[in-house]
């Protein structure tokens, strides 16, 4: 997956570019356990995907055009809405520190890519690496241990906000 070298500036159009290699390798997958521990092997936090990702949020939230929205401690924004290049995933990405979000139910699941900024911080009991969460499934997310940015990819965007 590498697209990004030591004289490419990473954009917006870019980090476009990086999650549709990805989402169409996990396009028409079940999001279940197995998908999970596939892209924590294949593209898990000691990958190239990862590591080119994580630059690109991280880029992304120093120049503003990521995480450009705050409220009640938690910076986030949705960076791209569903569509057919990225396989029908919309993507958002959130920067929280020692917080819990607002509880939400994932109508068609979730899969989320956990980068640490600080290096022991977790994500939902999560370290570095990927989280996916079945159709139905509900959580407040809460990273703990230190800050981490967390990006989403939502089937068809779905998501619905319960409090």
């Amino acid at each position: 997956m590498t697209i990004v070298n030591s004289d490419q500036k990473i954009s917006p159009e870019l980090f476009r570019a990086q999650l549709a290699r990805l989402t169409a390798q996990i396009a028409n997958r079940p999001l279940e356990p197995q998908l999970q521990d596939w892209l924590n092997t294949q593209h898990g936090s000691e990958s190239e995907t990862f590591r080119e990702l994580q630059a690109s949020c991280r880029a992304g939230v120093a120049d503003g055009w990521l995480c450009a929205r705050e409220a009640g401690g938690i910076r986030y924004g949705r960076i791209f809405k569903p569509d057919a290049e990225l396989n029908d995933f919309s993507v958002d990405v959130v920067d929280m520190q020692d917080i819990a979000g607002p509880h939400h139910v994932h109508p068609e699941g979730e899969i989320d890519l956990v980068m640490p900024i600080d290096g022991g911080a977790l994500f939902d009991g999560h370290p570095a690496g990927w989280v996916v969460y079945p159709p139905g499934s509900a959580h407040r997310p809460t990273v703990s241990k230190g800050r981490a940015l967390v990006l989403y990819l939502l089937p068809q965007g779905a998501i619905r906000f319960t409090g």
